[in-house]
């Protein structure tokens, strides 16, 4: 059995060497990030098991991979990259997502983008290097209401630091949920009384454009918004006029519908808004937690034979 990992880019490969044992199966880095679908065949000849960053894998693609059985996709928005139940009935290729690798790394960064949105570094920040010195009036965070939508581990780790920043914790979940020092609400009492709101639900059919124009406007008048899910679990027209008109105060965004985000975009041009680029779970350890997790998959593959 063989394992390539098809679009590596330089720091990802050297975790991959360096937490690849002796007795692993073969893996193939291929340290090209910018692969197409279309050079996936030729690439995966005699390969079992892909190992997937962010390159496409469409099912008419996939069925030209015979010897292809698993994709191991490095994080948990598969979804955003191929269609796994279509792969597993049309191709016979299963699909393997990993969780909770990079909760901590996420968490802080939603926590961080919450006080730049908060105190207005960003618009400062650039102020200041072009000559001015703009000193804007901020939210004092210590005290407030902070709602958390979705309430996975990344969601239970931003509980945590809020609640050591003297905020009180109100959360939602799809499912039924209790954690210590988090009150578990509906969404339209969290939307209502929040001072921010933060995003932490997975994109599938349910949640793709959950937060709709509807639920937006349900945000107490002058919150802070901040989302380091995926942009697709927003209406970004209606997030974008609720900040070019004031009802919600700023935002903190890492993630958009299309990244990287267009030349010219709305949200770009506007003075309350802190934006990051779709890399709140990059950091250092992190990546070996991700790393040694899809090596973790190969082997309990290899371990049962399938």
């Amino acid at each position: 059995m063989r394992a390539a990992f098809v679009d590596a880019n330089a720091s990802l490969a050297d975790v991959m060497r360096r937490l690849h044992r002796a007795d692993d199966l073969p893996v193939a880095i291929h340290e090209d990030p910018d692969i197409t679908p279309e050079a996936l065949p030729e690439l995966l000849k005699g390969v079992q098991i892909a190992i997937d960053d962010h390159t496409h894998f469409p099912v008419d693609v996939v069925k030209r991979c015979p010897d292809l059985k698993h994709i191991v996709f490095l994080g948990t928005g598969a979804r955003s990259y191929m269609d796994p139940e279509a792969l597993e009935a049309e191709c016979d290729v299963k699909v393997h997502i990993i969780k909770g690798y990079g909760d901590t790394a996420v968490a802080e960064m939603a926590f961080a983008l919450m006080w730049g949105a908060a105190r207005g570094i960003g618009l400062m920040h650039h102020a200041i290097k072009g000559g001015g010195w703009p000193r804007t009036d901020g939210m004092q965070l210590t005290g407030k209401t902070v709602g958390i939508i979705g309430f996975g581990g990344i969601g239970a780790e931003m509980a945590r630091l809020c609640n050591g920043a003297g905020m009180k914790v109100l959360a939602w979940n799809r499912t039924p949920k209790s954690h210590p020092g988090v009150t578990f609400t509906d969404l339209d009492t969290l939307l209502g009384e929040s001072h921010v709101v933060s995003l932490h639900l997975l994109l599938n059919d349910e949640t793709r454009g959950f937060l709709d124009a509807a639920r937006l406007a349900k945000m107490r008048p002058g919150a802070l918004f901040v989302n380091t899910a995926r942009g697709a679990i927003v209406d970004e027209a209606a997030l974008t006029e609720a900040l070019r008109s004031g009802r919600i105060a700023a935002a903190g965004l890492d993630v958009f519908v299309e990244e990287p985000l267009p030349a010219g975009h709305a949200l770009a041009g506007l003075d309350n808004v802190v934006l990051a680029s779709h890399s709140a779970f990059r950091t250092p350890e992190a990546t070996d937690n991700l790393i040694e997790a899809s090596l973790q998959h190969c082997r309990r593959i290899l371990r049962d034979g399938a």
